[in-house]
């Protein structure tokens, strides 16, 4: 659990950028709804400047994974996850396999040209870091010391690409086939199918594979085609739409409420840092019906809350296929599209999508508040490295930050002693490899004003709002 919240604040940097990015999106496909920007060139403008971060959304991830996972949060460590990416991406890539196994392109698996997702960019920024933390000391003979060190990430990052690279090749068409072969397993269950593709379909998005099913739903995998039927008014009337509508009242109104829930239960000192987030998530989730800004905020810090979203997901799917209620979407289900589909012949009852929203929105506050607080999940704002108000206003009593960081590092144990080192806004949080050499006394001496020890290997010096000066001298001495 300890390294699934790492991963999910590792995250937090890329998750950032996305909500913009979905904004410009959305207001640019309102702008221009049938030609995506091709008929009008403010729309174009603006579709492409969000398609440029939306569309590249693994590379960030592997970056910023890199980087969150990494020891001391090096750069060198994302310059690993790119290099892992781009390998990656390059060797599975729909031609490349085609020369390699000596098979018509025409008849490559359908997967490779799925391999650009967020699950493959989350596992080369874990390559990445940890070929940063194994290999970073790295000392090699003398004829090859120019790749020693830090240089050593790269290569080594490289080689494990090329490995994994290696196993995808025999898995991924195999992973990719049976979700495709599942979905296709639930078309004759009517209402309770949908819902059983709403359920996967959230389930599946940390690993990038949910389009593996969308393919079968959305699309003509399996003659289903409901999204193209419901925009060409080829589809049956009532029933067509049942596989889209479902995600209008989960991404409009019942992840916005989610995020009012996490809102409230963040503590009182993260709460302005908190509310940045899940603000700017929440209204690009609700105007334009992408969610991945919210949802990876808290699938891996509360992985139980994420499925708990992907039960109620299932739920809406299968109320607004039994009332009936039908909307679709060209880009997702968010408020520009609800308008838009609203008034096409294959729309019906889209205004009820308002109330069963408004009832969702009730629904997931409630049940985010009540489980985050009894489960004391770890969603934004919540974590444990957190620091009180008191510590937020202490002031070291010199400036001497690098006699500061020489004192603490004798009392934790010296160099020797130090598996990694990180801070946050008040205090160093380091790692150590024996306990009993961790002199608190020492420590103190220094001018810090606390040791917290919440493990046998982990100490906690409380410095204040200046220990970012103390822990760049610390790193020096390192």
């Amino acid at each position: 659990m300890k390294t699934l919240q790492k991963l999910g604040k590792s995250l937090m940097l890329p998750v950032a950028c996305l909500p913009i990015a979905a904004i410009l999106l959305g207001v640019g496909y309102w702008i221009d709804p049938a030609g995506w920007g091709g008929t009008n060139q403010f729309a174009a403008f603006l579709v492409k400047a969000g398609a440029a971060i939306i569309d590249n959304m693994p590379l960030l991830f592997a970056i910023g994974v890199a980087i969150g996972m990494a020891d001391e949060n090096d750069g060198t460590a994302a310059l690993g996850g790119l290099i892992s990416w781009l390998m990656i991406q390059t060797l599975l890539a729909p031609g490349t396999v085609s020369m390699i196994s000596g098979t018509p392109l025409d008849e490559v698996s359908d997967a490779f040209g799925k391999i650009n997702n967020v699950f493959i960019g989350i596992l080369c920024g874990l390559i990445g870091s940890v070929c940063y933390n194994r290999f970073k000391n790295t000392k090699l003979p003398d004829a090859l010391g120019f790749f020693s060190g830090k240089r050593s990430v790269a290569l080594a990052a490289g080689g494990i690409s090329i490995i994994a690279a290696f196993i995808l090749f025999f898995i991924w068409p195999a992973i990719y086939g049976a979700l495709v072969l599942f979905g296709k397993s639930v078309l004759d269950l009517g209402p309770i199918g949908a819902g059983i593709y709403g359920f996967f379909n959230r389930l599946l998005i940390p690993f990038g594979l949910h389009h593996a099913l969308n393919s079968v739903f959305w699309f003509d995998v399996a003659g289903i085609n409901d999204l193209g039927n419901f925009w060409s008014n080829t589809g049956v009337y009532g029933v067509t739409g049942q596989y889209m509508t479902g995600f209008f009242p989960v991404m409009m109104f019942g992840l916005p409420g989610a995020a009012l829930a996490m809102y409230h239960t963040a503590k009182t000192n993260k709460k302005k840092l908190t509310a940045g987030l899940l603000l700017s998530a929440a209204f690009a989730s609700f105007l334009t019906g992408v969610t991945e800004p919210l949802e990876f905020a808290f699938m891996f810090l509360a992985p139980f809350l994420y499925v708990v979203h992907a039960a109620l997901t299932a739920v809406s799917m299968i109320v607004m296929a039994v009332l009936p209620i039908r909307a679709g979407f060209n880009f997702s289900g968010g408020l520009i599209d609800l308008v838009l589909s609203a008034g096409t012949p294959m729309a019906q009852n889209p205004w009820g999508i308002l109330i069963v929203g408004v009832i969702f929105f009730i629904v997931y506050y409630v049940l985010f508040r009540v489980i985050i607080v009894k489960l004391k999940l770890k969603t934004p704002g919540r974590e444990d490295d957190d620091y009180s108000e008191a510590e937020s206003k202490l002031i070291l009593a010199n400036s001497d930050y690098a006699g500061i960081a020489c004192t603490i590092l004798e009392g934790l144990g010296g160099k020797s002693n130090i598996a990694s080192l990180d801070n946050c806004i008040t205090r160093l949080r380091v790692e150590v490899k024996n306990y009993t050499d961790v002199d608190e006394k020492m420590i103190k001496s220094s001018g810090a004003s606390g040791v917290i020890r919440p493990s046998k290997s982990s100490v906690q010096v409380v410095v204040g709002t200046q220990v970012q000066h103390v822990a760049d001298e610390m790193k020096k001495l390192l």
